[in-house]
């Protein structure tokens, strides 16, 4: 039998206890934790000594103040533990030897690198965890500091301690390639980490804020390389516009094992939902990238169990529960280090003149060193030149740069220009794409046909291209790393994206002549107009249209003649549009219009295509009143110009049906529309997706007027046709299925109306993506459906989510947003918390009145609504006269027989006879029956609450006979009509009076 070995032993200094002080460089933190882990596991004490190396400070003393450190000392042996100071491989040679040889017995080490290493680093014999697996590294771990390696850990199995650093995470994308030249920062690494591992759960958000070149993106990548494997997820997003920031974390949906559609609106809510429950991973670490705006996507930020680091330049952030911390210039002892690393032929007196020229900003040390050092000219010619020898007449680009960044500029980009000189052509390219990821790919795929014949050259030749990429990433102009095209473990420079940092872009942008800015403009435009999908309506193109809409400002291309590239603008309006991106499209619709009225004249056809795809857009932000009057004017242009058979005249003249529909004026959007369908099959045939719109208009109008049965005899065509002409799946066939189910219900019919809800629900989520207002729309229908079948529970949470999803989508001014506010107020009034519903109810009708003129439908239902709410907290004399006004209102806006003036007077009955206005409530409920019956028949849901609420006026008047027989026949076709045991049968049966709740309908 062997001989047990003794493990790490005292040393002598009175301290019996088994320790290992672990001394690391920063850079490699994730080893020290998970070397540190594994010897206190089996018992051991550990001390963790992170290596620092001032310049100042003799290698020698330093070494033998870690020598005074207690137990053995295990060094982990990387190249950045000998670059700290930096020092040369001559001067460890010489302190290892002095220090160290003596009393090898006290030293230990591991070596986590292939890299080139002092000679003298032999005296630690370093055991070599490189290219292996943890249990290979751990067991020779131990055999270098003479542990058994047989030892029992000290605790139990489920023990999750650190992951081991050769291990990427579970979960792991679009993390930059790690910055091997990265520098200092340690104390600020440490107080990012200790923030976040001490924050609450749910509250795990830490914002890094600074000025543009600081390098925060450096940072929260470094973060990633030294914390990430205490995380089962880390993934990076870039975050500067919403829109691609939710199509990229909603590629997170697969890597998580979530089961979901395709589209990313769908992806993203699962996303969101998956990280809120931590399941099934609870370690999770998200970067938002360049999040400069806060209030684009503060409220997409995921919550839960795991942490958000956030790289912006904003620190708004702190008033959307994120901590702040900034990142500031670096210190000039961490510039004079960073500078010697990138520049080794540079003195240290000479790195900090450097640093004091270019104020110790991170990006514009990272790309002069680097250039400079391939130079032959000195520091003091360089700096004679920042200070005006080479242009004088600099000026600053921005209050974020420094005054001498401009001149920096022009002579890196002269170094650039005599070396590759097409490197300086990509670059100027880029700069007309957004600043960020570029998608140079574009400019690979697109026809080279007449291209500048430099461009030309650069675009067709891959060694060139090659070359150009290359030498714009050596001097850190640009990095090769994308979310979706990661550059290569070689180097290689074929990556599809490569990303710009917005300092170095808009510098570049402006430092070009007039020629080149024509030339390259023109490049980029046609690179975008040939990426464009052609079918904006098609779910699986959003992805590319989200791609392309980024770059449009930067391209210029409102100001573009050419038809592709106009093609192109017109097609992602119509996206915005049908993605639901409505508050981005309008900005875009009204620069469009703008530009090209200036550009092309008031009467162009492209001008009137703009029109209506912007009106779509302005109408669905409810901005209707400056709608209408944008299509009056275009309408009453149009029939002068082209006359009433125009096909451009009968768009807009629908456009403006709808604009008065939402107006609430309904008879003259259906007087519009009943000329128009007709005019539209003379024109173009029964079967053109023209003619189906202005039938499926009809059938909105139709409903609004609460002709249901007409309505639904619409839907039911228009859903045919569709589907036989666009298929099952288009947004259209589902609007008309929706409609149709909405129908369906308005006449009672709700198990009905709840089963071909149910199916379109699914099928929007896998069309158009959760989040779309489309199937936001569907949504709120299933829940009313669910709500009027009597599923309250099922209802009251999906009625709150689709309120959530709306609010998040349009903001919660919009139409429909309130639309889904007050289904969701009606069902807190009933089931929820009275008061909440109250200052609910009152922040919608004030809503709506900003939004929509005086006597609109949609106000005074939500004033009636608001009566019952003051009903139910007591205040009956007020909701009395709010819903008698309510009841005059609404008669003068729809008429005494529409189903909302009728479910106003079963209000207002109810309250007459709650005041003790007995009489009076008899008779208008008598009157109800027989409006009601004559509107909407006489087992309809609202003519029977009408005749339970009159058989309770009957029994107020003491007409008990009389009271008896309406009771029972009410009773009677209830049962036949709902089913004996449906909420509303059960509730008539206790002799509850029925209520109506005011239900705004889509327009």
């Amino acid at each position: 039998m062997s001989e047990a070995r003794t493990p790490v032993s005292p040393t002598g200094r009175g301290n019996a206890r088994q320790t290992v002080t672990i001394s690391f460089a920063g850079f490699n933190r994730a080893w020290a934790a998970w070397i540190g882990d594994r010897l206190e596991q089996h018992g051991l004490r550990v001390v963790y000594l992170r290596w620092d190396s001032p310049a100042e400070e003799p290698l020698v003393n330093l070494l033998r103040d870690l020598a005074l450190a207690e137990g053995r000392i295990l060094i982990l042996v990387s190249e950045w533990y000998f670059q700290l100071g930096p020092r040369t491989h001559e001067e460890w040679n010489a302190a290892l030897r002095e220090v160290v040889a003596p009393e090898a017995s006290r030293f230990a080490a591991v070596s986590i690198t292939n890299a080139s290493l002092p000679t003298a680093t032999a005296v630690l014999a370093p055991a070599n965890l490189t290219n292996m697996g943890a249990d290979e590294a751990e067991r020779r771990l131990f055999d270098r500091l003479d542990l058994p390696v047989d030892a029992q850990p000290a605790t139990g199995a489920a023990h999750r301690g650190p992951r081991f650093p050769a291990a990427t995470p579970e979960v792991w994308g679009g993390v930059p390639r790690r910055n091997t030249r990265f520098t200092g920062r340690d104390g600020l690494l440490n107080d990012a980490y200790h923030r976040l591992q001490g924050s609450e759960p749910g509250a795990g958000v830490l914002t890094l804020h600074g000025m543009s070149g600081v390098g925060k993106t450096q940072f929260a990548a470094e973060y990633v390389y030294r914390f990430g494997s205490e995380y089962d997820v880390v993934w990076w997003v870039n975050a500067e516009k919403r829109v691609t920031y939710r199509r990229l974390l909603a590629e997170l949906a697969p890597k998580l094992g979530l089961s979901t559609g395709a589209e990313y609106g769908e992806r993203l809510r699962a996303v969101r939902d998956s990280l809120r429950r931590g399941d099934p991973y609870s370690r999770w670490l998200l970067i938002l990238d360049g999040a400069d705006e806060p209030d684009q996507i503060w409220d997409l930020v995921p919550t839960g169990p795991g942490h958000v680091i956030i790289t912006s330049r904003n620190p708004e952030w702190g008033e959307h529960n994120s901590q702040l911390l900034e990142v500031p210039v670096y210190s000039r002892e961490e510039s004079v280090a960073f500078i010697r690393r990138r520049a080794p032929r540079l003195t240290e007196p000479e790195a900090d003149q450097l640093a004091d020229a270019l104020e110790d900003l991170p990006l514009l040390l990272d790309q002069t060193a680097g250039w400079l050092n391939d130079s032959d000219l000195s520091v003091d010619d360089y700096i004679a030149l920042l200070e005006g020898g080479i242009d004088q007449d600099v000026v600053k680009v921005s209050a974020d740069f420094p005054l001498a960044f401009q001149t920096a500029w022009s002579i890196l980009l002269n170094k650039l220009r005599e070396t590759v000189p097409e490197s300086v052509a990509l670059l100027r390219l880029c700069t007309f794409f957004a600043p960020g990821f570029i998608p140079v790919r574009l400019l690979k795929e697109m026809p080279h046909d007449d291209l500048p014949e430099e461009l030309s050259g650069l675009l067709d030749d891959p060694l060139l291209w090659n070359k150009a990429v290359n030498q714009l990433r050596q001097y850190s102009v640009v990095r090769l790393e994308s979310h979706e095209f990661p550059a290569d473990e070689t180097g290689s420079a074929s990556g599809e994206s490569v990303y710009l940092h917005r300092m170095v872009h808009q510098i570049v942008h402006k430092d070009m002549p007039d020629e080149e800015r024509r030339e390259y403009i023109d490049v980029v435009r046609r690179a975008l107009a040939a990426a464009d999908p052609g079918r904006p309506t098609d779910t699986r193109n959003w992805d590319a249209y989200a791609e392309i809409v980024a770059h449009l400002k930067y391209a210029d291309v409102l100001k573009s003649s050419d038809r592709n590239v106009q093609n192109l603008v017109l097609n992602c309006l119509r996206y915005m549009w049908f993605a639901g991106e409505y508050n981005s499209g309008v900005k875009l619709g009204k620069r469009t219009l703008d530009t090209w009225r200036r550009l092309l004249g008031e009467s162009h056809a492209r001008v009137w295509e703009a029109t209506f795809h912007y009106a779509n857009l302005l109408r669905s932000t409810g901005r209707v009143l400056e709608t209408e009057a944008l299509e009056r004017a275009a309408a009453d242009q149009l029939r002068e110009e082209r006359g009433e058979r125009d096909l451009e005249y009968l768009r807009t003249v629908a456009g403006l049906a709808a604009d008065l529909r939402i107006l609430g004026r309904y008879d003259e959007a259906l007087e519009l529309e009943r000329w128009l369908y007709p005019t539209y099959q003379e024109l173009l045939g029964d079967q053109d997706s023209r003619t189906l719109n202005a039938l499926n208009n009809m059938g909105f109008s139709l409903r609004l007027l609460g002709k249901y049965e007409e309505s639904m005899d619409i839907d039911r065509r228009t859903l045919e046709a569709r589907r036989l002409l666009l298929k099952a799946r288009h947004p259209w066939t589902l609007l008309s299925e929706g409609s149709y189910a909405i129908n369906l219900r308005l006449l009672g019919r709700y198990g009905e109306a709840e089963s071909v809800q149910a199916k379109n629900v699914r099928e929007c989520r896998i069309v158009v993506g959760k989040d779309n207002p489309g199937t936001l729309r569907a949504e709120l229908n299933l829940a009313l459906c669910l709500l009027r079948g009597g599923n309250r529970a099922d209802a009251g949470e999906l009625l709150t989510n689709v309120l959530e999803g709306y609010e998040r989508k349009l903001g919660d001014t919009a139409l429909e947003t309130l639309s889904a506010a007050v289904s969701q107020n009606c069902f807190a009034r009933e089931h929820g918390d009275i008061d909440q519903a109250r200052e609910t109810g009152e922040s919608i009708i004030a809503r709506y009145e900003m939004l929509l003129p005086e006597g609109h439908p949609f106000i005074i239902g939500a004033r009636a609504n608001h009566a019952l709410v003051l009903r139910s907290v007591g205040e009956r004399e007020h909701a009395h006269v709010l819903i008698e006004q309510s009841l005059a209102d609404m008669t003068a806006a729809v008429g005494d027989s529409h189903p909302y003036t009728l479910g106003c007077a079963v209000n207002a009955s109810a309250l007459r006879n709650l005041v003790g206005e007995t009489d009076s409530a008899a008779e208008l409920s008598r009157g109800t029956i027989s409006r009601a019956t004559e509107t909407l028949g006489r087992t309809h849901p609202l003519t029977l609450s009408a005749r339970v609420a009159h058989a309770a006026d009957l029994r107020g008047l003491r007409d008990r006979q009389q009271a008896e027989k309406v009771e029972q026949e009410a009773l009677s076709d209830l049962a036949a009509t709902l089913g004996p045991q449906h909420v509303h049968t059960i509730s008539a049966r206790s002799r509850n009076r029925p209520y109506w709740d005011f239900e705004p309908q889509t327009t």
